[in-house]
């Protein structure tokens, strides 16, 4: 215990509970504004957690002896400045505890405490002994081939990894022999000379000089089709960017874009662009943080964590596919990369530029509407590229084989014999929706979870989608012991085993057919490396929305969609602008060079409005009716909503603290409309009862001021702590 003289360090730890922990400086050195931001190890009870200086209090004479810090992680804050400051508003926005918020910003390897850790770059090169013994290695093999690339001089990484694939295997090789060895260089000296890229058209030229000349924050939406050119627009603003001195974040909504875009931007910006996104490692990600925290790294691309990369040099923020649902963190801080993202250009006065083919409505809205977004369009594909034809395949009362139609076996067939490539999608992955006796009814149920269990590996495994609950599927009905279990419905295996048996051999023996979704791309790389696979050849590839995102497939010509209906009658009133954003998205992979594409919808609804919208007059006619449906209804962007969720291995608790919440929020004072509490849409996950409140506000003030009176209150409930809850704030899902 230290004196009560000593100054008081308000620290800010990974817990959730809305307040700071005082502690006492570790030694007797002055304790100076400095300090804030910085980690520091403290005592916790009987643990040590890692938090971060929040704020400095000087001793009070009456206050009790405080427990001393423990150790200080930093020579200098890793948070001051523009980033503590907009981390600081991300705590107040979302209504969480700052040491929380702090935590989530930081990578996993420096909340745990580890040093910041050294940024430089690694290279190979041949060793002398390398050099001696290259003649005598064997011809064509990965090692001869490598020790050839590096007698040509030192090699950098990332260019190894555009040279050859699984060139590490071929370097540990060399490596065990003393043939060559792995050297830290500084980052700069890798910087690749930059490439030429096309010559951009009259509108990407529109929009390249409208970013030139911003000055100061501009909020920006890039408002392209799909195929328009939008990521040259991002390499031109970049390069400018970088021209000026300054650094530039770009984020993408997955995973499987980064490998493709980083190959481009590298190639075309003559700087390293480093990665962050969760398929790195601990120690990539905070190498990526602290090359950035130091203003070494110049350009940055990354998912949504990114958004928290610190930009001591910032020149542009660039969020690509704006729209995408990757962006809402759905636990922990429910914060949304995109919105933080602006806020964070605000802050640090530079332009932040939103790209979509199909914007968000609250992002449309604000373009279109007053002035609070600049607004630059691209209506036309790069090119000689075309739009691709779209036509509705009506089903209704013809039979379908893994859900696809006789016309689509024919379109499929058409489209190979042509050279072409298809793209089967279907938004649902596994082999069968459910398992069903055809006999008694019965089917198999999660037993966790109030929803039926995924048929998978071609009907041995049952697996749930939502609380990752497995189990071997039963050989014959638990109920009535028949025989006559039937997987219902299709899901990307059994429409993979349908087109290989129909298309992988016999007519088209050399056409590859190749599932793409969370189940067949697990290993890193896994997709660049099966569309590489690929190639320009003919071939079916059958995926998720995995592949709706930003790939390029020049030679794809047919897309078929199947398995639209659901989101056509959807209860969540986000399900339209999805599904319209997603058939969109897929149907833009069609026709992206100078052969014409061609998309396919297949539904049991041909007449429905919003595909008749969809086709006769685009995205933007469907958004306008949406938007005026929105306001009807009080929904965003015309509205602002909160969403208290609460959860228990019983029902009743949750549904108790909802009412003693609403009652605390009537309390306020506060015009604010109130549904709930009811059970959630799924009322039972992974064990638990779940029940939610949803808060409306027709001004995003009102709702704020109503949280910040009733939070305490709701803290402080008894049934508060009979229950797991959480608060999202403009959530995305009400599920």
């Amino acid at each position: 215990m230290s004196s009560p003289a000593a100054p008081v360090f308000q620290v800010a730890l990974p817990l959730p509970l809305p307040r700071l922990f005082d502690y006492a400086a570790p030694d007797d050195r002055p304790a100076g504004a400095d300090e804030i931001g910085r980690r520091v190890r403290v005592p916790f009870g009987p643990r040590e957690l890692v938090g971060v200086v929040a704020a400095i209090d000087p001793p009070a004479p009456d206050a009790p002896a405080l427990r001393a810090i423990l150790d200080r992680l930093d020579d200098r804050p890793l948070f001051h400045g523009e980033l503590l400051d907009s981390l600081r508003w991300l705590a107040r926005y979302t209504h969480a505890p700052l040491g929380e918020v702090l935590a989530t910003a930081l990578p996993a390897a420096l909340r745990r405490g580890e040093a910041l850790p050294d940024t430089h770059a690694w290279a190979w090169r041949l060793t002398e002994a390398g050099a001696t013994a290259l003649p005598r290695l064997r011809n064509g093999t990965r090692p001869r081939r490598l020790a050839e690339r590096l007698r040509e001089g030192e090699r950098d990484e990332d260019a190894l990894d555009a040279w050859m694939d699984d060139w590490r295997t071929a370097a540990r090789a060399l490596a065990k022999r003393g043939h060559a060895e792995r050297v830290a260089v500084p980052a700069s000296q890798l910087a690749p000379a930059p490439q030429p890229g096309p010559v951009p058209n009259e509108e990407q030229q529109v929009a390249i000089d409208t970013l030139r000349a911003a000055r100061g924050f501009a909020p920006l939406l890039l408002d392209g089709v799909t195929g328009s050119g939008k990521t040259e627009v991002y390499l031109h603003a970049i390069a400018d960017c970088l021209a000026r001195g300054r650094q530039a974040l770009v984020l993408v909504p997955e995973i499987g874009l980064t490998p493709q875009l980083l190959a481009r931007f590298r190639a075309r910006l003559g700087v390293p662009v480093h990665a962050s996104h969760s398929g790195l490692n601990d120690g990539e990600r905070a190498r990526t943080w602290a090359a950035a925290w130091r203003g070494e790294a110049r350009v940055v691309v990354g998912t949504r964590s990114a958004v928290f990369t610190p930009l001591p040099d910032a020149g542009l923020i660039v969020v690509d596919e704006e729209h995408d649902g990757s962006y809402k963190q759905q636990d922990g801080i429910r914060y949304h990369a995109r919105d933080f993202a602006l806020v964070r250009g605000k802050a640090l006065e530079v332009p932040v530029l939103l790209g979509s083919a199909t914007p968000s409505l609250e992002t449309l809205h604000n373009a279109t509407t007053g002035s609070r977004y600049g607004y630059l369009r691209l209506s036309h594909r790069a090119g000689e590229a075309k739009p691709p034809a779209v036509r509705i395949v009506d089903v209704r009362k013809r039979p379908l084989e893994a859900g696809l139609s006789a016309q689509m076996f024919d379109a499929i067939r058409a489209a190979l014999d042509a050279g072409g490539q298809v793209l089967v999608f279907k938004n649902r992955r596994g082999y069968a929706p459910v398992l069903l006796c055809h006999d008694c009814g019965w089917s198999a149920q999660c037993p966790r979870c109030d929803s039926p269990m995924t048929v998978h590996a071609h009907g041995r495994r049952l697996q749930c989608h939502h609380c990752g609950h497995r189990k071997p599927a039963p050989p014959a009905c638990p109920d009535c012991a028949s025989l006559g279990l039937q997987p219902q419905g299709a899901g990307t295996e059994r429409i993979e085993e349908v087109l290989a048996a129909k298309f992988g051999a016999g007519s088209h023996p050399d056409v590859p057919v190749l599932r793409i979704d969370r189940g067949s791309t697990q290993r890193k790389d896994a997709l660049e490396t099966l569309l590489a696979g690929l190639g320009a050849r003919p071939g079916i590839l059958i995926g998720t929305q995995m592949l709706a995102k930003g790939h390029d497939l020049p030679n794809l010509t047919l897309v078929c969609v199947v398995g639209i209906d659901e989101g056509l009658f959807s209860a969540d009133f986000r399900s339209h602008e999805k599904l319209a954003q997603l058939l969109i998205q897929v149907a833009g992979r069609a026709g992206r060079a100078q052969r014409a594409g061609e998309v396919l919808l297949q539904t049991h609804h041909p007449e429905h409005p919003l595909l008749a919208t969809l086709i006769e007059g685009g995205y933007h006619a469907f958004a306008g009716d949406e938007l005026a449906q929105r306001e009807a209804a009080g929904f965003p962007p015309l509205a602002h909503l909160a969403l208290l969720r609460a959860e228990a291995k019983h029902a009743e608790p949750p549904m108790a603290f909802l009412h003693a919440t609403r009652t605390a929020l009537r309390d306020s004072g506060l015009a604010l409309d109130l549904n709930g509490p009811m059970p959630a849409p799924m009322p039972r996950r992974a064990g638990m009862h779940r029940a939610q409140l949803l808060l409306s506000a027709p001004a995003r003030g009102a709702l704020h001021a109503a949280l910040d009176a009733a939070l305490p209150a709701i803290h402080a409930l008894p049934d508060a702590r009979k229950v797991r809850w959480s608060l999202d704030v403009d959530p995305v899902d009400l599920y």
